[in-house]
Formats: C-alpha cells, structure tokens, sequence
C-alpha cells in the first residue's frame, strides 16, 4: 500500500502532494468543497517558503507570478515611521521575500498535480491511527493520512483530541483593489487597536488588510465600517478604500490554535493550520505550511518515521506561533500610554535588530531537516 490520503486542498494540502509525490507515494487529496473557490488575498512569502516551494519544483513558476515585497516598514496613522525595514539587507541575508495572489499560487499548486490526484465534494468525516478514513464518498485506508483540513479539522480529533481555537480579539479584512493611481511599495500602519496594511501585486492591483479590536462574532459593518475608521489615515490608505468592492470585502475573526502535545499518530501526520494554526502576524502561516509539506514529504522519502516529522516541525512552529500571538497583542494594543511606549520602543529599535530578530524564522532550508 503506497497511497497517502490528503484531507484538505489548501495550501498546506497541495503542497504535500506534491512532497508525497516526489517520494515516490501515491497522493490523494480530497477537498470538502466542489470547486476551489478564488480567494481575494494576497500572500507573503518569506524566503524561507520560497526555499520549500524550490524543494517542490515551483518555485520559479511562483516567482514569475509575484513581485518582490519591497517593504517600506511601520508607520502610525499619520504616517511617520515607526520601524524602518532594510529591504536590501534583508534580501542579502535571507533571500528576496514576494508578494503573490492566493488564487495564483493555488493554482500553480494544483496544476503541478496529476489529473486526478485532487478529488473535489469530497469531505472527510473521521479518521484513526491506523489510517483508516471516513469519507462523504465511503471509507478507505490509506499508509498515511495527512490532516490538511483547516484549524477545525476533522483529522486532528485522532492526534490530539477535541482542541477548542482560542479567539485573538480582533477580526481581519482582506481585499484586492485596482487604485486609480499605481502603488509600488508595501506598507503597514499600527494605530489605536487597529492596523492596515497594503501590498502591490504583479498585474497592479493591490492587496489590502485591516485588523480592529472587535468581540467575537462581532457584526461586520463591511466597507462601510472600514471607510469610516481610517477615512483619516495617511495616503494611499483612504484611496485604497475609495476604490475598493464591497462585494469583495472578506471578513474572519483571527483564531489559532494552543501548543498541541504531538503532530502524529500511528499513520496520521498534521500539516499547516489543523497542526499549528497562527495569527497572521509574521506572516508565516502560509510558509509554514510549505515547510510543513517539504519535511513531510523528505521523512517519507528517507524512512517513513513520523516521529522525526513531529520532532522537526512542532517546536518550530510552535516557537513561531508564539511570537506571532505576541506581536499580534503588540500590534492590538488600544490604550494611549501603552501604545506611545509601543511606538517609542519601535522608533528606537535599528533595522539590524530586526534582522537578527527573524534570522530563527527566514534561515530555514531543506538541508536543515538532515
């Protein structure tokens, strides 16, 4: 029996396809809904993603497809800086970050696939150590089952139980929007208890993010709502919302996702959000799962021990998941004196401790698995 079981067509999902693939293993993949939606988002991806989307013979396709992250760092809502960004020398060290569409890299993914490998309006139901799988089309087993399903997944049940996401406390927007005039430089702006943020795509549309302090389950007053609370912040921001579609506008409240005890379970491995769900803070949630995918895919390759999957991944993310709660909490912060102690500690902190602070995060690399 070689056949893997992949429940989810995510990110996190196609990529181990493509792993499993390269190991010689037979992928299946199914995904709950029938058709993958487009998605109106744009992704980070940190040179330590690019590297596993190397790894998975995409990498130059996906590139071809971005434009490079030129980020011009922090800013309040006035605009003045809070945190500079080296764009040069973060690229000199770690590798050139980029921006690209979800929908483009999902279907770069999906297409680097065999016909019939992804297996649409199927759901997966339930699943055991053994690598037995309940489906919405029967059961089968499968060598390996990997969870791909999302941070309420079904999978995870039989790996660490019922898991309950924990609630950030915030919501997030997301949107891509035409502006009447070109913006060529990502930025990203912390305020009282919200931020938004923006990044140029390749074919000139712009991606757009929000976050506000908000209970969960709050009503979602759409475009309406983030007119109004940055209708007076800095260019190009009320552009970006003048020329934006309310039809187009996602709204999520942020959840992720305790330090579960272990990834695996007999014939069941994690991988992505179902695994080590993150707040979108450091923008690894994405490139995480590309890592999560490459290890999978090189343990099956070497000898199948899925113990050494969960002892590569689960600190790792787990360190990542952290610090990105952290500065989520940071970059949420709503009272007055705590939020010019914020923006004074950013002010006074060099790019070059920035760098240092994410060289744990952006020096990962296949070799580093061995």
């Amino acid at each position: 029996m070689d056949e893997v079981l992949i429940a989810g067509g995510g990110i996190g999902g196609l990529a181990s396809a493509l792993a499993v693939l390269r190991a010689g293993k037979r992928p299946v993949v199914l995904e709950r809904a029938p058709e993958q939606a487009v998605v109106g988002s744009g992704l980070s991806l940190w040179p330590n993603a690019i590297r596993a989307l190397d790894a998975l013979g995409v990498g130059a396709e996906v590139r071809a497809r971005a434009v490079s992250d030129a980020n011009g760092g922090i800013r309040d809502a006035a605009g003045r800086l809070l945190l500079a960004a080296d764009a040069a020398a973060l690229r000199e060290r770690f590798g050139e970050p980029i921006v690209v569409h979800r929908a483009e890299l999902m279907a770069i993914l999906r297409d680097a696939l065999p016909d019939g490998v992804l297996r649409t309006g199927i759901g997966v139901t339930a699943a055991d150590e053994s690598g037995r799988v309940v489906t919405t089309a029967g059961e089968r087993t499968a060598e390996l089952v990997v969870g791909a399903d999302g941070i309420r997944s079904v999978v995870r049940r039989a790996v660490a139980g019922e898991v309950e996401p924990r609630y950030a406390g915030y919501a997030a927007w997301r949107t891509v929007v035409m502006p009447s005039e070109p913006v060529t430089e990502f930025g990203e702006t912390w305020g009282r208890g919200q931020r938004f943020g923006f990044a140029p795509l390749a074919d000139g549309r712009v991606y757009c993010f929000a976050t506000a302090n908000a209970p969960a389950d709050a009503p979602d007053g759409g475009l309406a709502e983030l007119r109004q609370r940055f209708a007076d912040w800095h260019a190009p921001i009320p552009a970006l919302l003048a020329a934006a579609d309310p039809a187009q506008i996602l709204r999520h409240d942020i959840y992720d996702l305790p330090a579960l005890p272990r990834f695996t379970a007999g014939r069941i491995a994690l991988v992505g959000d179902a695994a080590h769900a993150m707040t979108p803070d450091l923008g690894q949630g994405a490139c995480q799962a590309l890592e999560d995918a490459v290890a999978l895919g090189a343990m099956l390759a070497i000898d199948g021990d899925l113990r050494r999957y969960d002892a590569l991944r689960r600190p790792r993310t787990q360190r990542i998941a952290t610090r990105a709660r952290r500065l989520g909490r940071a970059g949420q912060l709503s009272a007055r004196p705590l939020v010019a102690l914020r923006d004074a500690v950013m002010r006074r902190t060099p790019a070059s401790a920035q760098l240092g602070a994410m060289a744990p995060v952006l020096n990962w690399a296949p070799a580093s698995m061995m």
